[in-house]
């Protein structure tokens, strides 16, 4: 997450289940600017800074598939700038809960337009028209506080071609496919 001088906040990365917070850590700084918001609720394992550190010295098979991971998060960063930049509404919002989906379990996320409208840098308003406009296609189905997929095809479609780069740079790099 990014803060902009006025105190926005815009997602600029995602990581689930397949992935890890604190690349800053792995490319040998201490700290960083960026903040990180679990969107979903769920499980997840944390491990001391130093120790991380210390495992990814002694091992370099663990090192070189930190940095691996590392890479495929800085090619969805790209991505995600390239998309906020010259994507539409509709483009952007499908990217989005395509990359959300890729990392949950099951069809239904559970998340807020007021959430939403923060993760994406963007007014309220803006989402609900947005999410209007993608269950009106049958992509999807919104209630209060959730999100459920129910044409992926269709959402990939909506994104694009924005989506799927990042992913497909996961799975060379890592081995294991992201997307559903």
């Amino acid at each position: 997450m990014a803060k902009s001088p006025l105190g926005r906040d815009i997602e600029i990365g995602l990581s689930g289940f397949e992935g890890m917070t604190g690349t800053s850590l792995i490319l040998g700084s201490q700290t960083t600017p960026l903040a990180i918001y679990i969107q979903l609720a769920g499980s997840g394992y944390g491990i001391n800074a130093d120790k991380l550190q210390a495992a990814a010295e002694k091992s370099r098979s663990l090192q070189r598939m930190l940095l691996k991971y590392t890479q495929s998060l800085i090619v969805q960063t790209a991505t995600t700038a390239l998309v906020n930049g010259q994507a539409n509404a509709e483009t952007r919002m499908a990217r989005w809960l395509l990359m959300v989906h890729d990392r949950t379990l099951g069809n239904e996320l559970q998340l807020t337009h007021e959430f939403m409208s923060v993760m994406l840098g963007v007014r309220r308003p803006w989402v609900t028209e947005t999410l209007h406009s993608l269950e009106g296609k049958g992509y999807i189905r919104s209630t209060r506080g959730k999100v459920r997929i129910q044409d992926r095809a269709g959402l990939i479609a909506d994104a694009e071609g924005y989506y799927g780069t990042a992913e497909q740079e996961y799975e060379k790099l890592l081995g294991t496919r992201l997307s559903k």
